[in-house]
């Protein structure tokens, strides 16, 4: 039974998020304010953590940092919940760590979906690192989790490094947002396709002069280039 923190100042709110998760056999811990999900998420090791960001006793960003920092919380899925529904806030959610970003109001299908979607998927992630490779500026250690650009190590999301790998794996091939959805968040693809366009951006920023293997194919999607552009120069 995967266990879910509900981190949420809303009474009524936290009260229908418990019972929808309790319905879907999720075994549910709760929290009214930050601190105390912080001691919950330490003690009980949660799955996932529903985070709302804007809390009476800190920002669920500080909480966010606080648990990515920890050892024993660095690697809990994390879904952010909040009325920022601005780029810029979306980027810096995922910037911090988090898995997923909802804005309020939500359909609780849709979150419940998501949820799914996450845990799921990290229960398959081990059985997906298997080799390294190297592509132009680019080394990927799929088993170790670890992207170096000219040798510098570079830190990545997991589902950035997913992002990534998935891409460069299907190199040459355009990848619609929808395809990108069902395959690298596990998401039902009329739910939205804005995320793909978030995280792809924040990827080639991380990515630095490495970003240009990722080229847009207007209107439809995204595309790993099949040879690094120096290489193609030569050919």
């Amino acid at each position: 039974m995967s266990k879910i923190l509900v981190i949420e100042d809303e009474r009524d709110l936290q009260t229908v998020l418990a019972y929808n998760l309790k319905q879907e056999g999720y075994l549910v811990f709760q929290a009214l304010q930050g601190r105390a999900g912080l001691d919950i998420a330490i003690k009980e090791n949660p799955d996932l953590i529903l985070l709302d960001l804007m809390l009476p006793d800190m920002p669920g960003t500080e909480i966010c940092k606080t648990l990515r920092a920890d050892p024993r919380t660095k690697s809990t899925r994390i879904i952010m919940l909040t009325a920022k529904g601005e780029d810029i806030d979306r980027v810096l959610g995922f910037e911090l760590g988090a898995d997923d970003y909802i804005v309020k109001p939500f359909l609780m299908r849709e979150l419940l979906l998501r949820i799914k979607a996450i845990l799921r998927r990290a229960k398959e992630e081990p059985a997906t690192k298997t080799d390294s490779f190297e592509f132009g500026r680019l080394r990927v250690d799929k088993e170790a989790h670890k992207v170096w650009i000219d040798g510098g190590e570079i830190e990545l999301t997991a589902l950035e490094f997913k992002l990534l790998v998935t891409l460069h794996d299907r190199r040459n091939r355009v990848q619609t947002r929808s395809v990108l959805l069902d395959d690298v968040w596990g998401i039902e693809a009329d739910i939205t396709t804005r995320t793909v366009d978030t995280h792809v951006k924040r990827l080639r920023e991380k990515l630095g002069p490495a970003g240009e293997y990722i080229e847009t194919v207007r209107s439809v999607g995204y595309r790993f280039t099949d040879r690094p552009p120096d290489q193609s120069m030569k050919g």
